[in-house]
């Protein structure tokens, strides 16, 4: 009996030292996976973790928009303007024909003009068209069907003094948010001295 707990005893202190031995390897193994910023059961995913692994995010690249894609939804449509200018005697005179050769109808064009020397302030416009500057007007030109002619505009302004000549530029402010691959019917420079003929664009 006395050798049997006399036994027990001996082990007693063997068996506490396994135990701390124990916790002390178990605190090296946490202060490792702290210091290496891996968590308990987590495996780097690239080598391969089974299926205890921790999930991480999976980021997806961005597609850029497609412009053909963006195009398509917005419809495609070519505005065009043709006319001629005139300068005599102090007066501009502008007579501008708007089209659209498609393929998609537009709902509404603007069409801007700017000339090289303001014009009288109290020069008369086209219901229309609306003064923007000293020297710049813009009109509408209504809804245009696929491949149909819009409106034609028709203006005379009266100029301050009596220049030699007069520029003008033309152009497309809004086409109804249609795409045009095709710029440069609607966009325009004319130079028109003061000799009352028709010069075209």
């Amino acid at each position: 009996m006395f050798g049997v707990v006399g036994g027990r005893a001996a082990l007693r202190p063997a068996a506490v030292r396994g135990t701390l031995a124990t916790v002390v390897v178990a605190v090296l193994v946490a202060a490792t996976l702290i210091a290496t910023g891996t968590s308990s059961g987590a495996t780097d995913a690239g080598r391969g973790g089974g299926p205890g692994a921790a999930a991480r995010p999976v980021l997806s690249a961005v597609t850029a928009p497609d412009p053909a894609a963006a195009d398509g939804a917005r419809g495609e449509a070519d505005v065009s303007y043709h006319g001629h200018v005139s300068l005599w005697n102090g007066h501009v005179g502008v007579w501008l024909a708007t089209a659209n050769h498609g393929p998609s109808p537009v709902s509404g064009a603007t069409v801007r003009l700017r000339f090289s020397l303001a014009f009288d302030p109290g020069a008369t416009l086209p219901p229309s068209c609306l003064r923007t500057g000293p020297s710049a007007v813009q009109c509408g030109t209504g809804p245009m069907r696929a491949a149909g002619n819009g409106v034609q505009l028709a203006l005379d302004l009266a100029t301050l003094g009596t220049p030699t000549e007069v520029g003008l530029d033309i152009d497309t402010v809004w086409n109804g948010g249609m795409t045009d691959h095709n710029p440069a019917n609607n966009t325009h420079h004319v130079l028109a001295p003061a000799t009352g003929d028709p010069y075209t664009f």
